[in-house]
C-alpha cells in the first residue's frame, strides 16, 4: 500500500467507481441550480441527465470553489493518518482551487511538521483532468515515490491534450464568453465551436465549424495532428460529454476506426455539475496524450 495519498476534486469529472478503482481520494464542488445549494457528487444526488434536463428548461446554475476552510479540513482528515499527501486541482486558469489549496496546505505546516502536502495545478478540467489523474495513479502502483510522482505530473500535464466542441450557445451567452449576437447567428447558422485548453490552463476557441458532423470530424482530426505517434498512439483516450450521448459515440467510434493500437477502448464519461453547469448540454470534448500545449 502506497504512503502516499493521491487526490483530485470532483471535476476530474471520474466516476465514484473510478476513483475508487484506482485508489483517488475526491474533494466535492458545490453548486446552487434555481437557488438551491448542492454538491457536485459525481452523480450520486441528481442524475447527470437531470441536470442537464433542468438546464434545458432554464435552470439557472452558478458554482463555487473550495474555500481555504474546507480545503484544510479535508487534507487534515487525511494527515491524521499519518500519510503525506499528493492533490492535483482544477486548473488554475478556469478557478482559484490550486491557491485555496496551496493556502491551506501552508497552513497545516505548524500543525503536521512532519508530514508532507504538495499541491500540482492540472492545467486541465474534467475528463481531462480525469486522465491526467488515471496516469498519476498507474505511476504510483509501478512504485513512483510522493515527490517523483509530483516531478512527473509538472513534466508531463501539459501534455495532456483538451479539445472540445458545443453545439449550443446559449450557455455561453449566459456566461458572458460570447455576445448575445454572436449567440444568435452562431445559433441560427448552426455553428458548433471548436476550442480546446492552452498552456496556461484557460479555453480558447480556435476554429467555427457549421453542423455536427464536420465539428465531430474536426475534433477527431486534431487528435490525429496532435497525438503522440500520430495514428500509432498507443495510450489511453477519454471523452467527456453532457448529455449528448449520440455525439460522444460518434466520436468515440471515429477515433477507434482511425486509432487502431489503443490502451483499451475510448472512456466516455459525463461532464459533471461544476463544469457543465458552464458548458451547459450538447458539449462533446476528447482527451488524448500528444504535443505540448502551447498559447
Amino acid at each position: 500500500m502506497a504512503e502516499y495519498i493521491l487526490s483530485a476534486t470532483s471535476t476530474a469529472d471520474l466516476t465514484k467507481e473510478q476513483f475508487e478503482e484506482r485508489d483517488i481520494r475526491v474533494v466535492f464542488f458545490h453548486y446552487t441550480i434555481d437557488g438551491e445549494e448542492k454538491i457536485d457528487d459525481l452523480g450520486q444526488s441528481i442524475s447527470f441527465h437531470d441536470f442537464y434536463q433542468m438546464m434545458e428548461q432554464g435552470a439557472m446554475t452558478k458554482t463555487s470553489q473550495l474555500s481555504i476552510g474546507e480545503y484544510m479540513d479535508y487534507f487534515r482528515g487525511m494527515l491524521t493518518e499519518g500519510k503525506d499527501i499528493l492533490h492535483v486541482t482544477l486548473s488554475s486558469g478556469l478557478s482559484g482551487d490550486y491557491n485555496s489549496a496551496r493556502s491551506a496546505s501552508e497552513m497545516l505546516k505548524e500543525e503536521f511538521p512532519e508530514r508532507k502536502i504538495y499541491v500540482v495545478d492540472s492545467l486541465g478540467a474534467s475528463t481531462g483532468y480525469g486522465l491526467l489523474m488515471d496516469k498519476l495513479a498507474e505511476k504510483r502502483k509501478e512504485g513512483l515515490s510522493l515527490e517523483e510522482l509530483r516531478d512527473y505530473a509538472e513534466e508531463h500535464k501539459l501534455e495532456l491534450n483538451h479539445w472540445f466542441f458545443s453545439t449550443d450557445l446559449k450557455y455561453y451567452v449566459r456566461g458572458g464568453r460570447i455576445s448575445k449576437a454572436s449567440g444568435f447567428f452562431g445559433t441560427m447558422l448552426r455553428i458548433c465551436p471548436l476550442l480546446n485548453m492552452n498552456d496556461q490552463g484557460k479555453l480558447i476557441p480556435r476554429e467555427k465549424i457549421r453542423t455536427v458532423k464536420k465539428v465531430e470530424a474536426a475534433l477527431v482530426e486534431k487528435m490525429v495532428e496532435n497525438a503522440i505517434d500520430g495514428l500509432d498512439y498507443s495510450d489511453k483516450v477519454f471523452i467527456s460529454m453532457s448529455d449528448c450521448p449520440d455525439y460522444a459515440n460518434a466520436v468515440k467510434e471515429m477515433v477507434e476506426a482511425k486509432f487502431q493500437k489503443l490502451n483499451g477502448k475510448v472512456v466516455i464519461n459525463s461532464i459533471g455539475t461544476t463544469i457543465g453547469s458552464h458548458t451547459g448540454p450538447g458539449t462533446v470534448a476528447l482527451f488524448f496524450w500528444g504535443k505540448k500545449r502551447s498559447a
